[in-house]
């Protein structure tokens, strides 16, 4: 008796391999981790003086630009985007060259090619929690002490993981035949940082505007987190948030949907 393994034939147990398969996941993650601060001088901490670089580029910003201070002061009120948006950009790049990136395993052995974006957005997550670090420092510094808002955070960044995660998918699969995609990620990535509040409030919007502005589901995001960490002080609306959820949701369904009808061919294209 022949027993033949491909990709999509045992649909119907292809979430069981995926949870059997999860220690792959983390060994992806733990090496993507690993290589991406082999032979640095500093090693991991870039991943704080990334994010910590363009927050004092965005505070340079504001004060170039004349804003008026908000309702928390200027560091948190950038960080607490930042923070977010280092994460976004990190892992929906990372996700959308994942397939192409481990084309040397998928050529050869079969498991759930949904292992594989899921690992970038794992390393990623990793970056996120060492960054974050660079936050509870800043609120110390500023006596900003945590309130009940911020069990909101990790609400906030399921959002962000959720959307990094259905954006990810589509694009990755994208990338396997179209190969401009990933001359188009990092332009989407650049282009929705200037759409997005990290340098201003989201307050600063018209209100003719506000609905959207609010069709960018990064604005709940970073409006969540500021609102989480400042205790209340910043705004955060169902205008902004429900768009968001929606979006993200709608996302992750077609970056599920698209990924798994051609995952199969994968190890021929690639």
């Amino acid at each position: 008796m022949k027993l033949i393994v491909e990709p999509g034939r045992r649909a119907k147990n292809y979430w069981h391999d995926l949870w059997q398969y999860r220690e792959l996941m983390y060994f992806l993650a733990w090496r993507d981790i690993t290589v991406r601060y082999k032979q640095t001088v500093i090693g991991i901490a870039w991943a704080v003086l990334r994010p910590g670089l363009t927050m004092l580029a965005f505070l340079g910003f504001r004060r170039l630009a004349g804003l008026p201070p908000g309702q928390i002061p200027d560091a948190i009120l950038v960080s607490a985007a930042v923070l977010p948006w280092q994460f976004f950009s990190t892992a929906l790049t990372d996700t959308a060259g994942s397939v192409i990136g481990n084309s040397h395993l998928i050529s050869k052995v079969y498991f759930p090619r949904l292992i594989v974006p899921c690992s970038a957005i794992a390393s990623a997550l990793v970056d996120f929690l060492i960054t974050l670090c660079l936050l509870i420092i800043l609120m110390l510094a500023y006596g900003l002490v945590p309130r009940w808002q911020m069990v909101g955070l990790p609400l906030f960044l399921i959002l962000a993981v959720g959307l990094s995660l259905g954006l990810g998918l589509l694009f990755a699969a994208l990338n396997v035949e179209y190969r401009d995609v990933r001359y188009i990620v990092p332009f989407c990535v650049q282009f929705g940082m200037f759409l997005s509040p990290i340098a201003f409030s989201s307050s600063e919007i018209p209100d003719k505007w506000r609905l959207l502005y609010s069709l960018n589901p990064m604005v709940a995001v970073i409006d969540g987190f500021r609102w989480s960490v400042s205790g209340g002080a910043t705004s955060l609306d169902l205008i902004t948030v429900s768009p968001a959820v929606l979006i993200t949701v709608i996302l992750i369904l077609i970056g599920i949907t698209y990924f798994r009808r051609v995952e199969r061919s994968f190890a021929d294209v690639i």
